[in-house]
């Protein structure tokens, strides 16, 4: 069915609750205003309150709101209200996932840039030549017989578009790392590469901060990371604007993320530079784990990040990030009170 294009977002207005809203243009239409159109049309919708419920039951639900959309003309008589995007306040698309996975080290270049700067801790003694002649090979290794690297990270940490990044006041170094996030739609087990985009309801922005002073435990010396401290902190995933829709999305591999800071660009990259493209993070993930509806896979972020600059995060600064297609988050970063 061919349709206009929309996206799914959550919005408020002063004094309602949340609500989900398709995005057409600069307009906002909540979805329950389009239910009796679309249960007139014999395409009823489940949970159309939030965009959470809709994805619960995204194969019919999807269908019915392209349904809705392409006859919106049948409202002719009593016009669908709409608001204007800037009168509404826009919240993350998805606002309470019950998972959240992130991969890390899935750009080459990102990673041998970050292994030639951040090396293994405070005590170590390499060389930058040997640093990046090491990370080389870690890649070439991983793409020729690897496997993704995946950790959690909690709904907690999720924030508006457009809503303050907080600087917790024990970390000297808050780091950006723009990335594709990818929306589940279906219940996903040992799922293999070649089915793995139909498991997808969409693609949205998001910015997995990292304070890189607490990635690493000193006192836990092999185990390493500690990716609750360095990850999850409050307002450390900006996401949205909106969920835009897989079938609107010719190829995930084929995208341009862009981050600036204070207006300078940072980060420049497509996201062919995937060492684990979308499907094989999803096949990976499937075979290990649970996947249900609205869970969200941040997919790693391209080279380019405060670290490689040695240029971290402080109040006042501001992030822009844009990914081509899908929207741009605007964030003001502010001191933890």
């Amino acid at each position: 069915m061919m349709t206009t294009p929309f996206s799914l977002g959550t919005f408020s207005v002063i004094g309602c609750p949340p609500f989900a809203g398709i995005v057409i243009g600069d307009r906002v239409i909540a979805v329950t205003a389009l239910q009796s159109l679309c249960e007139k049309l014999g395409f009823p919708l489940s949970a159309p309150e939030t965009v959470f419920g809709l994805l619960q039951m995204w194969d019919l639900n999807f269908p019915a709101l392209q349904t809705g959309i392409a006859n919106l003309e049948l409202t002719a008589s009593q016009p669908m209200e709409s608001l204007a995007l800037d009168a509404v306040k826009i919240h993350a698309p998805v606002l309470y996932p019950q998972q959240i996975f992130c991969a890390g080290a899935n750009y080459r270049q990102h990673v041998i840039d970050l292994a030639v700067a951040q090396g293994h801790g405070a005590n170590d003694t390499t060389s930058t030549e040997e640093r990046r002649a090491h990370a080389e090979r870690m890649m070439d290794e991983r793409i020729a017989s690897g496997s993704p690297y995946v950790f959690t990270k909690i709904p907690s940490a999720i924030t508006g578009p457009y809503d303050p990044i907080i600087l917790p006041a024990d970390t000297t170094q808050a780091d950006w790392e723009l990335e594709l996030g990818v929306i589940i739609g279906r219940a996903a087990r040992h799922v293999s590469r070649t089915e793995a985009l139909d498991y997808v309801a969409g693609y949205t922005v998001v910015n997995d901060l990292t304070s890189r002073d607490k990635v690493y435990r000193p006192d836990l010396k092999a185990i390493g990371t500690d990716w609750l401290l360095s990850k999850s902190a409050p307002s450390f995933l900006p996401m949205g604007p909106y969920l835009l829709p897989a079938a609107f999305v010719l190829d995930p591999q084929q995208l341009h993320i862009t981050l600036k800071l204070n207006g300078q660009v940072m980060q420049d990259e497509g996201t062919d530079d995937m060492i684990f493209s979308v499907t094989r993070l999803i096949e990976y993930l499937s075979q290990h784990v649970q996947l249900w509806p609205g869970d969200l896979i941040c997919t790693g972020s391209p080279r380019g990040n405060g670290m490689h600059y040695n240029r971290f995060l402080g109040p006042g600064d501001v992030l822009e990030g844009t990914i081509s297609g899908l929207g741009t988050q605007r964030n003001f970063c502010v001191a933890e009170s």
